[in-house]
């Protein structure tokens, strides 16, 4: 078994290159993952001889669909060499999972966060990754995402939910972990993770966009995350849709924030009905047929229709993934989303790919992870704290 602190550091770029091929697309046929590569055989031979002596490959059997002679043998990661803990920061919960090198869910846990001061948020995380972390197998490192804008996978700039600025996460949980530990936007983690294992895997341009307590998006274009010096703003929640519309807590009136949010919904609902609603419930109260929810609800579903247009139409991705907690909405009202995509594109345009994620607290958590896997892969993760 190969020591969990780091195999990958030591690895020259070609061997590196084929142990990332076969994880985020195995298991392969050498001759497959020759052509892959551009490699010739004995190339390919050379390179993987080691990473299979060292653990990092394997060869796996499958049956030979041809029928007779020998089974293949494809190559493999082995996805259990190393485990990873990744770990969704909330405003009032932390939620852990444990992984695998695939990002495989193998447990998961999570904790209350009563105060939210650094040190007390910091002591929680450091309960979370003792709950996971087994002694005889330690992780290879813990992923942290959050709501906010975090710099060079380590400071959080700005998370307004926890009411911090100027925060260096990572060296703070690595102290108390004893973990190399990297730390980023929650939306970019989601997206990485759908990018390597998941959703975004096979193709080379996708899109993510989140309804719920806000709006959110991400972009990957030939295979990388598209990130600037704004992101984790929110900046995509003020996307103008409708000039009539209501008014954001910023002031903009008919922003997506405005009508897709949660808040919003609610607000909305409350304010027609005279009634306190809950989000679910105006989603009930539509599917039952209320004329005031059934305007509500179609006014933002119109709203997303709109906005994922744009996004298609601007971006032009292969795919576009939907989320969230308030993704039930373009669940209830998806005849009116994919009506008001169909207005706002070109007659030729192709179709959209859309695949709808059903919205859980470990999804968020499992993209921290696949964040700590990334850099462990990469190695470029943060010495480990002394």
């Amino acid at each position: 078994m190969l020591d969990a602190a780091s195999p990958w550091a030591p690895l020259l770029p070609s061997a590196r290159r084929v142990t990332l091929e076969v994880l985020l697309h195995g298991p392969l046929a050498r001759s497959e993952l020759a052509d892959r590569l551009g490699l010739s055989t004995a190339s390919l031979t050379r390179l993987t001889k080691p990473l299979m002596d060292a653990g990092l490959l394997r060869e796996v059997d499958t049956p030979n669909l041809r029928g007779g002679g020998r089974p293949l043998q494809p190559l493999d990661v082995d996805p259990d060499v190393q485990r990873f803990i990744g770990i969704k920061l909330a405003g009032f919960r932390a939620y852990a999972v444990l992984t695998n090198l695939r990002a495989d869910i193998l447990d998961h846990a999570s904790v209350e966060i009563a105060d939210q001061d650094v040190e007390s948020v910091v002591a929680r995380i450091a309960d979370l990754v003792a709950s996971l972390d087994d002694p005889a197998r330690p992780v290879a490192a813990v992923g942290i995402g959050i709501g906010g804008v975090v710099h060079e996978f380590a400071r959080v700039q700005r998370a307004v939910f926890l009411h911090w600025k100027d925060v260096d996460l990572s060296a703070a949980v690595s102290r108390a972990t004893g973990r190399p530990t990297v730390v980023s936007n929650d939306l970019d983690a989601l997206l990485e993770a759908e990018h390597w294992f998941g959703d975004g895997r096979d193709v080379d341009s996708f899109a993510v966009l989140t309804i719920g307590a806000g709006v959110g998006g991400g972009l990957v274009i030939h295979d990388r995350l598209v990130g600037g010096p704004d992101s984790g703003l929110g900046l995509l929640g003020h996307f103008p849709v409708d000039p009539f519309g209501p008014i954001c807590p910023e002031g903009h009136r008919g922003c997506v924030k405005a009508l897709l949010t949660t808040d919003g919904i609610q607000s909305q609902a409350a304010l027609t009905l005279g009634r306190p609603v809950t989000y679910d419930e105006v989603l009930d109260l539509a599917e039952a047929g209320n004329a005031v929810a059934d305007q509500i609800v179609g006014r933002a579903a119109h709203a997303f229709g709109t906005l994922i247009a744009a996004v298609a139409n601007i971006a032009q991705p292969e795919r576009i993934i939907l989320t969230g907690e308030g993704i039930r909405l373009a669940q209830v009202a998806e005849a009116r989303v994919r009506a008001t995509i169909a207005q706002s594109r070109h007659a030729e345009a192709s179709p959209i790919d859309l695949r709808f994620i059903n919205d859980d607290p470990t999804l968020w958590a499992r993209g921290a992870a696949a964040v700590a896997i990334q850099r462990t892969v990469l190695a470029v993760l943060p010495l480990r704290a002394g």
